[in-house]
Parts: structure tokens; C-alpha cells; sequence
């Protein structure tokens, strides 16, 4: 199926690896054009190296805590492919801790992230996407934004202000035909596990190890999901056949799950 995503151009924050790279590189196979930002100038490079994008790939160090250079970053986008029809803010990490290992500035620092990965690059590119004729915004989120974990207690927390934002843009910004929807992530093998897994020194295999981890987590499933799992579901949304959803939320998690909402 054609997702009509060819010519059309999209921005990806934090683009140099794991979900954000696998939608990167599903956005180039639908002939979109892609501009990628993230914080670290080698990964950034290594992962632009390993994609065909050719003149339809941008890439940019950008720290999305900082307005002006997502600013900047946009701009550039904007000018080299001449419009701007689609926004992936991707960019984010975890924090695995509980209540009393936080800091003030753990609190902070977390919820800064996370806003900010959000409003700085809506802010900049809004107005390039009021012009486009199918304009998307998909924040990827978690799910633990609806099932909070104890031991992620400020980033449960940042991540569940972030699913009320996306409602509450996708009714703000409907008028200016920009759709906002998000999709929340369940466990996906991406570099923070195998650094996890690493630190532990379990005496596990990974595979062992990734087994018993989505048991401990309640994944229906038994695995641990591919960032190319998630791409799908976030080009999806982007693309102009999905034009009635908006202000959704997509989980995409392997069937963990401790409610209905």
C-alpha cells in the first residue's frame, strides 16, 4: 500500500539511533524526505552512514533542550526541501528511578527533557506545517505514561504530561489542519537494554535475559519488540491515509498491560 508519503518531508528528533533511526530509515524507503537531529555528533555520522538517503537525508546535531538550535534545525530542513509536512519527536531517554533516589534536579531535569522535546520543535516547524495539506505530529511515548512503574517514577510522571499535552494539541491545533497522536512503546531492544544487560552481569545470555525481563513485566507476547515495529506504527500515522486520527494514542507493546485503557 502507497502511504503517500513520497516528496513529502519530516523531521525526526533524536534520529541517530533505536526508534528514531528505524523511522528515519522506513521513511526513506516510503521516497519521503527526511531531516534527523540528535545530540551526538559520531552517532549521528555512523548512522546517516549506514542509510541510503542520498539528497533526501538531512541530519543536524541538535539538543532539543535548546530552542534556538532546533530552531536552526528546522529552518535548514525547511529550506533544503522547501516545505515541512510531518514532525517526529522521538527524542527522550529513561530514568530508572524510584522516589527516594531522585533529586530536585533529577525531577527537573526529566520533565525539561521531555517537554521541551516536544514544544521546542512544534513551536519551530508550526508554521511549516500549517502549510502542508497533511500535516503530522506523532509523539513517541511509553506506556508506562498510562501504567506508572515505581522504579521510572520521574519519568512515568514526565511521560504522562506528555500524553495529556498531545490530547490537548491535537484539539488546539486541528483547526490548522495539524493532527498530533501518539505512540506508546512497550519494552523495545534497543541500546539502553543491552547496556542494562551489560551492568547487571547476570551470567545470562541476552536472549535469556530478554525473556525474563518481558515475563517480569507481564509482555503477552514473551519478547522484547524491534524499533522497526514501532517505525511502522509512527509512519503510519504520519502518512496522509491516516488523515481522520488525531489526538490517539497507539501502544505498541507486546500486550503488556494493566488496564483497559
Amino acid at each position: 500500500m502507497d502511504l503517500g508519503l513520497a516528496d513529502r518531508t519530516v523531521l525526526v528528533t533524536g534520529g541517530s539511533s533505536g526508534v528514531g533511526l528505524a523511522t528515519v530509515r522506513a521513511l526513506l524507503a516510503e521516497g519521503a524526505n527526511v531531516a534527523a537531529c540528535g545530540r551526538d555528533a559520531g552517532r549521528l555520522a555512523d548512522a546517516a552512514a549506514g542509510l541510503d538517503g542520498g539528497d533526501r537525508l538531512l541530519t543536524a546535531v541538535c539538543d532539543v533542550r535548546d530552542a534556538d538550535a532546533v530552531r536552526g534545525f528546522v529552518d535548514r530542513a525547511a529550506e533544503r526541501f522547501g516545505r515541512v509536512d510531518g514532525l517526529v519527536n522521538n527524542a527522550g531517554q529513561s530514568r530508572m528511578k524510584r522516589l527516594d533516589d531522585t533529586t530536585a534536579e533529577d525531577w527537573r531535569d526529566e520533565l525539561e527533557l521531555k517537554f521541551a522535546g516536544v514544544l521546542h520543535p512544534l513551536k519551530a516547524a508550526r508554521g511549516h506545517l500549517r502549510d502542508s495539506d497533511a500535516a503530522s505530529v506523532v509523539n513517541v511515548n511509553a506506556v508506562l505514561a498510562k501504567q506508572p512503574e515505581p522504579r521510572l517514577i520521574t519519568t512515568g510522571a514526565a511521560r504522562a504530561g506528555i500524553l495529556n499535552l498531545s490530547k490537548s494539541l491535537a484539539v488546539e491545533l486541528a483547526a490548522e489542519g495539524i493532527r498530533v497522536n501518539s505512540v506508546c512503546l512497550g519494552l523495545i531492544d534497543t541500546g539502553q537494554w543491552t547496556r542494562r544487560h551489560a551492568a547487571e552481569d547476570s551470567g545470562l545470555g541476552y536472549g535469556e535475559w530478554q525473556a525474563r525481563l518481558a515475563a517480569d513485566r507481564g509482555v503477552a507476547l514473551g519478547r522484547l519488540g524491534r524499533a522497526e515495529e514501532v517505525a511502522y506504527a509512527v509512519v503510519t500515522l504520519l502518512s496522509p491515509r491516516a488523515s481522520y486520527i488525531t489526538g490517539t494514542a497507539i501502544d505498541v507493546c507486546g500486550g503488556v498491560g494493566r488496564g483497559i485503557l
